[in-house]
């Protein structure tokens, strides 16, 4: 009884600090207003800041940089298995857990993409829009506002005693507000207040989660970069059994690539995944080996690139 009304009191706090947060953005956002028609118009006078990190992704979730109008980004991740499993298992490279993905920029600050994840054979879409730009000069905006919606639907097969077997209960949905800055050219930073629902869940658990999510890149040299994406489950999870999600990891450019390699106690790589599903924990020492790549084309008329960027 004394847990329940705990767990409920958490909850009401979670909600409040939602709508507490919500409402901030939202009154940031409608401050803004008259600043948004700059972020397409700014040309005379103001410069977009661009750069606060080398990917869409910082790691695992989203970043506050766009792929760019007319581009395919197509996404390969890796996660492998835990590194103290030891020799018998190469530390973990025995193991391997992918996502293929595929975003697409519609316009500057519109993107869409899709994803299919091993794990849970899971089928993942989501759309990121740019709602505010960073910028200095005569426009001077302090940070960029982006907003992501996603879901999710697990295509892996029902166990035979599973009760609850439509498509609609392995469903879930997320959305979050990402709010960032390049404070320099060494150091950028966001924060990202995430919802996550999921239609059909264990009995311990809850529908909907709540979680702040902190990324940051360090450039340590012309060519390497310290990168770290953490996400704190506020509400909606049992603490005894899930984990607060957390990777860290390098950018390294060689030319005109960038690789990331990482090491996280996350194997899910989409949003609801990797904030509802992340089981290990760093301080059992159930860390992760893993990486990203993606190349990048343009579509269209232009010439097609041969950058590849994380």
């Amino acid at each position: 009884m004394k847990k329940n009304k705990q767990i409920l009191n958490k909850k009401r706090t979670a909600y409040l600090l939602t709508l507490l947060l919500a409402g901030c953005f939202t009154q940031n956002i409608s401050a803004q207003d008259d600043l948004l028609s700059l972020v397409d118009s700014t040309g005379e006078g103001s410069e977009r800041v661009t750069g606060a990190f080398k990917s869409s992704r910082v790691i695992n979730g989203h970043s506050i940089e766009f792929i760019g109008k007319k581009v395919l980004d197509v996404r390969i991740l890796h996660r492998f298995g835990v590194i103290k499993d030891g020799i018998g298992e190469l530390f973990g490279l025995d193991q391997a857990s992918m996502r293929l993905g595929f975003d697409y920029g519609i316009t500057k600050n519109l993107t869409m993409g899709v994803g299919r994840s091993t794990l849970a054979k899971e089928l993942d879409g989501f759309i990121k829009y740019g709602a505010l730009q960073q910028s200095k000069g005569k426009s001077n905006i302090l940070v960029s506002v982006v907003l992501v919606a996603g879901s999710t639907v697990a295509t892996a097969k029902p166990a035979e005693d599973a009760t609850l077997r439509e498509t609609k209960h392995r469903m879930a949905y997320y959305s979050q507000v990402i709010i960032g800055r390049k404070f320099s050219n060494l150091f950028s930073l966001q924060l990202s207040p995430t919802y996550v629902h999921r239609n059909a869940v264990a009995a311990t658990d809850f529908n909907d989660t709540y979680a702040l999510g902190i990324g940051s890149r360090l450039k340590l040299s012309k060519r390497v970069a310290f990168v770290a994406d953490y996400h704190y489950v506020i509400s909606g999870l049992d603490k005894e059994v899930y984990s607060n999600p957390l990777s860290i990891g390098f950018d390294i450019e060689t030319g005109g690539h960038v690789f990331q390699l990482h090491f996280s106690n996350a194997t899910g790589m989409n949003e609801k995944a990797f904030i509802t599903n992340t089981t290990n924990s760093w301080g059992r020492g159930e860390i992760r080996f893993g990486f990203n790549l993606s190349r990048v084309f343009t579509i269209g008329k232009k010439k097609m690139s041969s950058q590849s960027q994380l």
